[in-house]
C-alpha cells in the first residue's frame, strides 16, 4: 500500500488543503478503457471507437467531428460505418456477467447480437444471433448474417471409437441382426442460416432463409444471396437491384448446390460456383458461371482436363472490372477412409489391423519436419491456385500451378508478382525462410524469375501500373524495367546506407522499405533509416526527398496517411504535397511533416515529446485519426484534416480516468555501455519522489525499449509488470537498449543491463540493494542468463526462458510446428552457427550451466502448453537451481500457451509477481506460498 507524504493531511500554507489521491488498485487497472478500432466513414463525417475496458463490456463511442453531436452505444464492440456516416453497426456480446456465471451448456447458446444506429434520428435497432454483418461500400445496403438454428435435440455422441469393441456389431451383422443405416450427415458448409438485407435509405428489409453466403457490389447498390436449402433440395441466387428495389431470382442449374459468389465492382456482372449437391462436398466438382446482369446471359466456364474447381474455389473480380480470378485445383482430392472391423475375420486381417495404428513417418528428406506439416496441414487441403478470366474476351489463363504456388492479386493489368517457397522448404528448419519471386504475364500465364532465394519478408513493390519492379538485396535497391526485361541499381554511387544499420543478427540486414509510386510509375520512394528518396524510373536517378533532414537531425521519417488499399494504392503526382510521420531517435519523441514530391525539403507541421499514431484517413475526404500521447497522457483521439495535423481536435476524452490519481513521469536516460556504445533506456521515477532517496527499481526490457519513452503505459493486467501499478507502489521502473553481439547474445544482454543500471545507482535513483529483473521470452532468457553473471539483482522473474540452447536447439515451436534451429542459426537467439559446428557457445550462453553461480532469488513462470518455447527448459532450469539448493519458484500454469490467455491467471500471476518483489525488494513478509510452496490438491470443478 502506498504511504501519502504528511504534508498530504496537513494545513498548507496557502491555507488550501490538498485532496489525497487514491491508490491505484489491480481493480483500477482492470476497469481501465483504451481504445481500439477507429473507424472513419468515407467521406470523414463520422467517427466511431470502441472503448474496453481490460476487463468488462465494451461500449462505442460515436463521434461527429466538426459537430457537437455524439452517441455512446452500450455493450457494444468492433462497429463499423456506412460510407455516408450515417449508420453505425456495432456488436453487442453477451456480458462478462453473462459469460462468467453459464454453465459450459449455456455458454455454448449465448450468441452475440448487433445494433444498428441512425445517426440522423437516433434510432436504434437491434438484433439477436448475429454472425457477422457489413456494409456495402457505397453505404447503401446492410448485410446481417445470423446464426443458424440450433437442432431442437442434443445430438448424441456418435463418433466412431476405432477399437475392437466394434467387433461386436460385426459378429452382431454376422448372426443377422441388421443396423439402422443412418441417413449421411449433411456437411455444415452446405446448410444456410437466415439472413437480411437492409435498404439503409428507406429501412426496409429483406429477410432470406437457408443462405450460404452472399456478395454485394461496391457500387450499383447490387447484393446477390446464396440459397442452398440441403433438405427441401432448394438451390438458388437471388439478387437484389437498389435502382428497381425488387429481388429478381438468377438461372441455376437444378441439383446444384451454390458456392461462392462475386460481384464486379461496377454491378455489372455476377459469378458463381456450384457443384452437384448430391455429391458429397469433399468430392464435389464445382463449375463457374458468369452472368452479364443486364442481359441475364450466363457462360459457364468450362473445367479443362487439367484444372477443375472444387468446395475451397474463391472468386474475386478485379478493381477495373475486366478480369476474374478464381481458384482451381488440378484434381478434387477425395478424403482417404481407414478400413473397420466389420467381421469376426478382421480381427485377424493385419491390412484392417494396421489401419487403426496410429503413426507418423518423419524422414530426413521431408520438405517440412513433420509437425510444422500437420500445421499447415488445413492449408494446403483447401490450397487453391489462381486463374483469371478475362471477361472481354472469355479466355481463361492459369497464373498459379503447384511450382509456383502464391500469387499476389492487386489492381495491375498485364503482369502480377507470383512466388514459391517450394525449393527452401527444408533449409527452413535452419536457416530461415526465403523464396522465388516470379512475375506472371495476365495474358498468356508465362512466369519470370526475377529473384532467387530471397527472404520472404523482402518482397519486391510491383508499381501501381505494372511497369516496374522494385526490390532491395544484398544492401542495395534495384529497379526492373518489365517492358525492358532490364534491371538497374538506384543505389549505386550513394554512400547512405539502405540497409538496416541496427541489425544485429546473424544473417543479411534487410531494407527499410518503399514508400508509395508516384503516378504513372513515374518514379518510387525508397527509405533509409532516417531519410526519404525519391527515384525517377526512367533515368533511375534520385535525390533525397527530405533533404537530409532525417539523419542530421536523428529523426526517422516516412510517408503517411495515403491509402494503402489493394485496390486503390496510393499513387501522388509530382508536385503534390505528402504528409510525413517522424521519430527523433534523439528525443524519442514524434512528429508530423510536409514534403512535396519532386522538391527536397520538410516542413515541420507538429512536433514535439509525445508519440503520434495516425490511425485512419477517410477514403473520400481529407479528414485523419490520429492518437497523442505520452507516458502521463492518455492516447485520445483527434481529427484534422491532411497536412494540418497541428490543427487537431480531441473527439475522446479518456484521459479523464487518471484523474484522481498521481502519475509519474518518464525521462530519457543515456548512458555508455562497457564496449564504449551509448545506449538509452526509459526511466520511470516512482509518484512522489523526493529528490536524494534511494527506491527499489524494477528492471523490465527486451531489446530496444528507450522508443516507449513517450507512451502511455498498457493499462492491462497479463503477464508483464504494469508500469503505473509499480511506480504507485514506490518502485521506479527503468527500460534499457539492449544490444546484442552475435554469437554472445546473453553476454551482450548481461553488459547491457549492468552498465544501464549502475547508471541509476550513480544517479542516486535506485537503491543498489533492491534491483528486481522482469523478462518474459526471449528477455526471460536474457534474466535467466543475467542472474549467473552477476549479483546485481535482488530478485528475478522469468517467464518462459530458454534455459539450455543445447536442448532448446532441435525443439519444436508448438505453435507454428516449426524446429528452433533457425532462431539461433540465422534470427533472434543469434548464436551464427549449429550446436554441431559451435557447442561451446550454445554452452557459454545457457544460463543452466552456471547454476552453482546463482545468488539471486528466482521465480520461474511458463505455461504448460507454451507454444514458442517448450515449457520443459522451464522445468531444466528449476532442477538445476533446485540441485544446486539456490532460492527457487516455478508457477506452472495449467493449458495456457506462452502468453497467459486466461483472465484468473494473469491476475493471479500478477499478484504474485508484486509479491515476490515486495518481499524481495521492499522487504515486506513473505507469503507461505514463497516460503513453503503449496502441496498439490484437487478441486471440485462441478
Amino acid at each position: 500500500m502506498k504511504l501519502l507524504p504528511l504534508a498530504s493531511g496537513m494545513l498548507l500554507a496557502t491555507g488550501a488543503v490538498a485532496a489525497p489521491q487514491k491508490d491505484l488498485t489491480l481493480n483500477d487497472i482492470m476497469k481501465f478503457e483504451s481504445l481500439k478500432k477507429p473507424v472513419l466513414s468515407d467521406n470523414g463525417q463520422l467517427l466511431a471507437v470502441e472503448a474496453a475496458p481490460d476487463r468488462g463490456d465494451s461500449r462505442t463511442l460515436v463521434r461527429m467531428p466538426g459537430s457537437d453531436r455524439s452517441f455512446e452505444l452500450a455493450g457494444a464492440s468492433n462497429p463499423k460505418v456506412s460510407a455516408d456516416g450515417r449508420f453505425v453497426a456495432a456488436e453487442i456480446e453477451p456480458t462478462l456477467f453473462e459469460r462468467e456465471t453459464a454453465s459450459k451448456k449455456e455458454k455454448k447458446k449465448l450468441k452475440d447480437g448487433m445494433v444498428l444506429l441512425d445517426t440522423q434520428t437516433g434510432k436504434e435497432l437491434r438484433f439477436e444471433r448475429v454472425k457477422s454483418f457489413s456494409f456495402s461500400d457505397d453505404g447503401r445496403l446492410l448485410a446481417i448474417e445470423f446464426e443458424a438454428e440450433e437442432e431442437s435435440k442434443d445430438k448424441a455422441d456418435n463418433a466412431d471409437t476405432q477399437t475392437e469393441s466394434n467387433a461386436v456389431a460385426g459378429a452382431e451383422a454376422k448372426a443377422g441382426k441388421k443396423d439402422k443405416q443412418s441417413k449421411p450427415e449433411v456437411d455444415k458448409a452446405d446448410k444456410g442460416a437466415p439472413f437480411t438485407l437492409i435498404v439503409l435509405g428507406t429501412g426496409k428489409q429483406y429477410q432470406f432463409e437457408d443462405v450460404t453466403g452472399f456478395a454485394l457490389s461496391k457500387a450499383g447498390g447490387k447484393a446477390a444471396v446464396a440459397i442452398n436449402d440441403v433438405e427441401a433440395g432448394k438451390h438458388a441466387i437471388q439478387l437484389y437491384d437498389i435502382g428497381a428495389d425488387k429481388l429478381i431470382d438468377l438461372k441455376v442449374k437444378a441439383g446444384e448446390q451454390i458456392g461462392d459468389l462475386a460481384l464486379s465492382d461496377d454491378g455489372k456482372y455476377l459469378a458463381h460456383t456450384s457443384g452437384r449437391a448430391a455429391r458429397d462436398i469433399d468430392e464435389r466438382e464445382y463449375q463457374l458461371t458468369l452472368t452479364t446482369l443486364a442481359s441475364g446471359k450466363q457462360q459457364l466456364v468450362a473445367n479443362s482436363d487439367e484444372w477443375t474447381l472444387n468446395r475451397y474455389s474463391e472468386l474475386d473480380f478485379s478493381p477495373d472490372n475486366l478480369r476474374l480470378f478464381f481458384g482451381r485445383v488440378p484434381q478434387i482430392n477425395k478424403p482417404e477412409t481407414l478400413s473397420k472391423y466389420e467381421n469376426e475375420a478382421d480381427l485377424y486381417n493385419t491390412a484392417v489391423i494396421t489401419d487403426q495404428r496410429n503413426l507418423k513417418i518423419w524422414h530426413g528428406d521431408d520438405p517440412r519436419i513433420k509437425p510444422h506439416e500437420i500445421k499447415q496441414y488445413d492449408k494446403e487441403v483447401k490450397r487453391t491456385y489462381q486463374a483469371v478470366m478475362h471477361l472481354g474476351s472469355g479466355q481463361v489463363v492459369q497464373l498459379a500451378d503447384e511450382t509456383v504456388p502464391d500469387l499476389e492479386l492487386g489492381p495491375q493489368s498485364r503482369y502480377l508478382v507470383a512466388s514459391s517457397d517450394l525449393p527452401y522448404r527444408k533449409m527452413i528448419t535452419w536457416a530461415g525462410f526465403y523464396r522465388d519471386f516470379y512475375l506472371v504475364d495476365l495474358n498468356t500465364g508465362r512466369k519470370q524469375l526475377v529473384l532467387t532465394q530471397q527472404p520472404s519478408r523482402s518482397g519486391p513493390s510491383l508499381s501501381p501500373d505494372g511497369k516496374f519492379l522494385a526490390y532491395f538485396q544484398q544492401g542495395n535497391v534495384y529497379l526492373h524495367d518489365i517492358a525492358a526485361n532490364s534491371r538497374r541499381e538506384l543505389s549505386a554511387g550513394i554512400a547512405t546506407p539502405f540497409a538496416d544499420e541496427d541489425h544485429d543478427y546473424p544473417s543479411q540486414a534487410p531494407g527499410y522499405g518503399f514508400g508509395p509510386w508516384l503516378d504513372d510509375d513515374e518514379g518510387v520512394l525508397v527509405y533509409d533509416k532516417y531519410d526519404v528518396w525519391q527515384f525517377d524510373t526512367t533515368s533511375g536517378k534520385g535525390f533525397m526527398l527530405t533533404d537530409g533532414k532525417g539523419r542530421e537531425t536523428g529523426v526517422q521519417y516516412r510517408v503517411t496517411g495515403l491509402s494503402a488499399d489493394r485496390d486503390e494504392p496510393a499513387a501522388p503526382d509530382n508536385g503534390d504535397k505528402v504528409m510525413l510521420h517522424g521519430y527523433s531517435h534523439k528525443t524519442k519523441g514524434d512528429g508530423f511533416y510536409g514534403a512535396r514530391l519532386g522538391s527536397a525539403g520538410v516542413d515541420v507541421l507538429m512536433q514535439g515529446d509525445y508519440k503520434l499514431k495516425l490511425l485512419s484517413r477517410a477514403d473520400d475526404a481529407d479528414t485523419l485519426v490520429y492518437s497523442k500521447e505520452q507516458y502521463n497522457q492518455f492516447p485520445d483521439l483527434y481529427t484534422a484534416d491532411y497536412l494540418k495535423p497541428e490543427q487537431g481536435q480531441r473527439q475522446t476524452h479518456l484521459d479523464e480516468q487518471r484523474d484522481g490519481f498521481d502519475w509519474s513521469q518518464s525521462e530519457l536516460v543515456s548512458w555508455t555501455n562497457g564496449d564504449g556504445r551509448q545506449l538509452d533506456g526509459v526511466l520511470i521515477k516512482p509518484n512522489n519522489y523526493e529528490e536524494g532517496k534511494r527506491y527499489p527499481v524494477l528492471v523490465y526490457y527486451y531489446r530496444f525499449m528507450s522508443d516507449r519513452l513517450h507512451s502511455f503505459p498498457a493499462m492491462k493486467v497479463n503477464h508483464r509488470p504494469n508500469f503505473a501499478w509499480y511506480a504507485d507502489n514506490g518502485y521506479a521502473i527503468f527500460l534499457p537498449d539492449i544490444r546484442f553481439e552475435i554469437g554472445y547474445p546473453g553476454p551482450a544482454a548481461v553488459q547491457a543491463l549492468t552498465s544501464g543500471v549502475q547508471h541509476i545507482i550513480d544517479m542516486g535513483v535506485a537503491d543498489p540493494k533492491a534491483i528486481g529483473l522482469h523478462g518474459h521470452s526471449w528477455s526471460g532468457y536474457q534474466t535467466a542468463f543475467a542472474i549467473t553473471q552477476t549479483h546485481m539483482f535482488k530478485a528475478a522473474v522469468s517467464g518462459a526462458p530458454v534455459s539450455n540452447m543445447t536442448s532448446a536447439f532441435s525443439g519444436i515451436r508448438h505453435g507454428s510446428g516449426l524446429a528452433r534451429q533457425f532462431q539461433y542459426e540465422t534470427g533472434q537467439s543469434r548464436i551464427g552457427e549449429s550446436l554441431m559446428a559451435a557447442p561451446h557457445k550454445y554452452i557459454e550462453n545457457s544460463p543452466v550451466f552456471y547454476a552453482e553461480r546463482i545468488k539471486t532469488p528466482m521465480m520461474i513462470m511458463f505455461g504448460d502448453k507454451d507454444d514458442a518455447v517448450p515449457w520443459e527448459q522451464g522445468i531444466e532450469m528449476y532442477l538445476a537451481m533446485r540441485r544446486a539448493g539456490k532460492d527457487v519458484v516455478f508457477l506452472q500454469y495449467e493449458d495456457e500457451p506462452h502468453h497467459l490467455k486466461k483472465y484468473p491467471n494473469k491476475v493471479d500471476y500478477s499478484i504474485r509477481m508484486m509479491e515476490y518483489f515486495d518481499h524481495y525488494l521492499k522487504g515486506t513478509p513473505a507469503p507461505e506460498w514463497i516460503k513453503a510452496g503449496e502441496a498439490y490438491r484437487e478441486y471440485d470443478k462441478d
